[in-house]
C-alpha cells in the first residue's frame, strides 16, 4: 500500500494543486503525523518592549513614488456563515447602499487618482468567493479586468482522524476538502506565479489586510515607516485590553530574539495565566501587514519554497452541518506567524481604529451607525469627537444571523454618536428617530416583537 504522504501528493495533483501547495500542505501533515503539539512555554518566550508608535512618527520621503511600487492585497476568501450568510462575506452591505467590496474599489480608485495611478489591488479569493467576487468588481472597470485582480486561495485535503488518511467521502466530494488558513497567502502568491510577475513588474511592497476590516487602509505613513525601516516584515498590532486576553500576542523567543505570534492553542495549561496577562504580555496582532516582495522571495528560495509556519490543528466532522459524520483534521496557518521567518522583523503600535473587523450583527450594526462616517476617500472612520473609542453593541441570540438581524433596524439605525454601550435583549424593532447616550439597555420579553419608539435614552434600562 501506498504510503499516506504519496497519497496526499496524488490526490492534490490530482486536483490540478501546484508543487509549493502540495509541498506546504505535506510539511504540515508530516508534524500532524509526529504529533507535534506545537505549544510554546512561557519560559522560552520574553515580553516585548515598548514599540514605536504611528502617531510619535513623523511622515518622510517621496510618498507617490513608494505608493507606486505597493500592492494591496485584500483577504477575500470567507463566506461569513457564522453570521448566515452563502456568499463572499465582502459583498454584505455595511454602509448605506455600500458592501465592503464597494468601500475597498472606491478606496483604491481614490488612491489611484490621488496619489499613484498604478496601484495594484488583489483580492485572495476561495473557491467559494470567486464568482461572486468577479461579478461584483465588473460595476468598476476602472480597476481592469476582474480576474486580473485575483489570487486564488488553495484547498487541501481534510485528514480522517483515526486513520491519518486524506478523507472520503463520496456523498460529496467538494466536502473532502478545506481552506489551508490565510498562511496559504506566501504559497498561493509562489505556486501562482504572481509573486515572479509583481516583482517584474517593479512592484516592492505588499499590504495585505481582512476585506471586512474597513479600518485596514493605505497609511502613507505607515508606508513610509516600513520603507525607510528597510525591515522585510512590518505587523500592526494594537494594544491588549481585557477583552483580548484570549487573542493571541506578540513575543520574542529567547532562543533568537525573533518576534513570533502565540496563539492560545499553543499556549501550555500552565502558562494560562501568563498568556492572559496583558500588562505583561501587551500587543495583539491586527492582521494588518507589511511585507518586502524581494525579501519574501528570497526566504521562499532559501526553504525550498514553503516558509516553516506553525501548525494549527482543527477537528471538526467532515460535513460541518452533520456532527454525526466522521471526524476530520483541517489543517491550517496564519499568515501573522510568518513573523518568525524574517531576520529582522518589525512591529509597530497603530491606533485600534486600524483594528476594526465586522465579525457580527453587533459589529455591523455599529459601523452602519452615525458613530462611523465615511469620509470624501471612502475611509471608514470614527467620529472625532469619539476619540478612537468605538461603541460596544451586544445582541441577543435572536439576532446572530443576517436575515434575523435586519429587521431591527430596517426602520432606522439609532443614533450611537454618543453611545458608549447598546445591549438589545428579546424581539424589537427600532422606530427612526432612537439616539443612545451613554449605557442603554433595552429588554423585549415574550415572542412578540416590540418597538423602540424615537428618542434619546440615556443611562438606563428600557423595559418594552
Amino acid at each position: 500500500m501506498e504510503d499516506l504522504p504519496t497519497q496526499i501528493r496524488a490526490k492534490m495533483e490530482a486536483a490540478g494543486l501546484s508543487s509549493a501547495a502540495v509541498g506546504a500542505f505535506l510539511y504540515q501533515y508530516r508534524k500532524l503525523a509526529r504529533n507535534e503539539a506545537g505549544l510554546i512555554p512561557e519560559n522560552s518566550i520574553s515580553p516585548v518592549g515598548n514599540l514605536p508608535f504611528i502617531d510619535d512618527e513623523s511622515v518622510w520621503g517621496e510618498q507617490s513614488n513608494l505608493a507606486t511600487q505597493t500592492v494591496l492585497l485584500k483577504l477575500n476568501g470567507g463566506l461569513g456563515t457564522g453570521m448566515g450568510l452563502e456568499k463572499a462575506k465582502s459583498l454584505l452591505r455595511v454602509r448605506d447602499e455600500f458592501t465592503f467590496l464597494d468601500i475597498i474599489a472606491r478606496q483604491c480608485l481614490h488612491l489611484r487618482s490621488a496619489v499613484a495611478p498604478q496601484l495594484r489591488l488583489l483580492f485572495m479569493n476561495s473557491f467559494s468567493t470567486s464568482s461572486d467576487t468577479a461579478a461584483a468588481l465588473a460595476s468598476y472597470p476602472g480597476l481592469g479586468d476582474p480576474k486580473q485582480l485575483e489570487l486564488m486561495q488553495n484547498k487541501v485535503p481534510k485528514i480522517d482522524v483515526k486513520t491519518l488518511e486524506p478523507a472520503e467521502w463520496p456523498q460529496n466530494r467538494s466536502l473532502e476538502w478545506c481552506p489551508p488558513g490565510h498562511g496559504d497567502l506566501y504559497t498561493a502568491l509562489l505556486g501562482s506565479g504572481l509573486l515572479e510577475r509583481l516583482l517584474n513588474e517593479g512592484k516592492k511592497y505588499l499590504f495585505v489586510s481582512n476585506s471586512d476590516n474597513l479600518g485596514a487602509t493605505l497609511d502613507l505613513r505607515l508606508l513610509d515607516f516600513f520603507a525607510s525601516s528597510a525591515a522585510p516584515f512590518l505587523m500592526e498590532v494594537t494594544s491588549r485590553t481585557a477583552a483580548d486576553r484570549k487573542g493571541g500576542h506578540l513575543a520574542r523567543k529567547n532562543a533568537d530574539q525573533r518576534l513570533l505570534l502565540r496563539e492560545f492553542a499553543q499556549c501550555p495549561e500552565k502558562d494560562v495565566a501568563s498568556f492572559q496577562n496583558i500588562a505583561r504580555h501587551r500587543y495583539f496582532n491586527t492582521n494588518n501587514l507589511w511585507i518586502r516582495l524581494d525579501a519574501l522571495h528570497a526566504v521562499l528560495e532559501c526553504s525550498d519554497g514553503l516558509l516553516p509556519l506553525p501548525l494549527i490543528r482543527n477537528e471538526k466532522t467532515i460535513d460541518p452541518r452533520d456532527k454525526s459524520t466522521p471526524k476530520v483534521y483541517q489543517l491550517e496557518t496564519a499568515m501573522g506567524a510568518a513573523i518568525e521567518c524574517f531576520d529582522d522583523a518589525r512591529a509597530i503600535e497603530v491606533q485600534r481604529s486600524r483594528f476594526a473587523p465586522v465579525k457580527t450583527t453587533a459589529d455591523l450594526l455599529a459601523v452602519r451607525s452615525d458613530a462611523y462616517e465615511l469620509d470624501s476617500e471612502f475611509k471608514l472612520v470614527l467620529r472625532p469627537e469619539r476619540n478612537g473609542v468605538p461603541p460596544v453593541v451586544k445582541l441577543s441570540d435572536h439576532y446572530k444571523l443576517v436575515d434575523e438581524f435586519e429587521p431591527l433596524i430596517a426602520r432606522g439605525v439609532p443614533s450611537l454618536a454618543r453611545c458608549h454601550s447598546l445591549t438589545v435583549e428579546g424581539k424589537m424593532v427600532f422606530e427612526p428617530g432612537v439616539e443612545i447616550v451613554g449605557e442603554v439597555k433595552f429588554v423585549a420579553p415574550g415572542e412578540d416583537t416590540k418597538t423602540v419608539a424615537a428618542g434619546t435614552y440615556q443611562n438606563r434600562e428600557v423595559a418594552l
